[in-house]
């Protein structure tokens, strides 16, 4: 079977029932998504796929073959992190660590279902092209990642942080004009 990895092709012989899950972190030993609940109830195991968030302890490997598939590993570099992994360590969004993979690749597949204008469940306006994230309709989108350590504030507040337009840069001063 062949894979598109965080933007790497990878062939691997797997038996058909293997889930996407442990693929990624038994056979590609990539142990950024963790394996939570292997029900599908926690999110710890969070990847996206051709942008779309999903459950990887759910998915047979076998349905993802040459789809674009991006774990946390594949979102940022130590050198170049991705800007809601700066937003989580920056406003405390973890405590153990162990669900943050998810949280983050949730958080990344949530933002691109908004900007499409996607509607939750608390979503008011139906017909509106887009979404306004408010904190509970962040709460709501992201309500299928648990954190046992408790830190769902600094994981809300991470995400509206990374949301946040980008201050705008005050003009160089020459030297010649003081």
């Amino acid at each position: 079977m062949r894979f598109i990895i965080n933007g790497q092709s990878v062939e691997r012989a797997l038996d058909v029932r293997t889930s996407l899950l442990d693929l990624l972190r038994d056979h590609l030993h990539l142990t950024g998504t963790k394996k939570g609940c292997n029900q599908g109830a926690c999110g710890a195991c969070t990847v996206l796929v051709e942008g779309e968030r999903i459950n990887a302890c759910l998915a047979l490997a076998v349905q993802y073959q040459e789809r674009p598939i991006i774990t946390i590993e594949g979102l940022g570099e130590e050198v170049a992190l991705h800007p809601l992994q700066r937003s989580f360590i920056e406003h405390d969004g973890f405590q153990c660590g162990y669900c943050t993979p998810g949280q983050i690749c949730s958080a990344v597949g949530m933002m691109a279902e908004a900007a499409r204008g996607v509607p939750s469940a608390v979503t008011g306006d139906l017909d509106g092209d887009s979404v306004d994230l408010t904190h509970d309709e962040l709460r709501e989108r992201m309500s299928g990642n648990l954190c046992r350590c408790g830190a769902h504030n600094g994981i809300i507040e991470a995400i509206q942080a990374a949301m946040a337009p980008a201050p705008a840069q005050a003009a160089p001063v020459r030297e010649d004009a003081r």
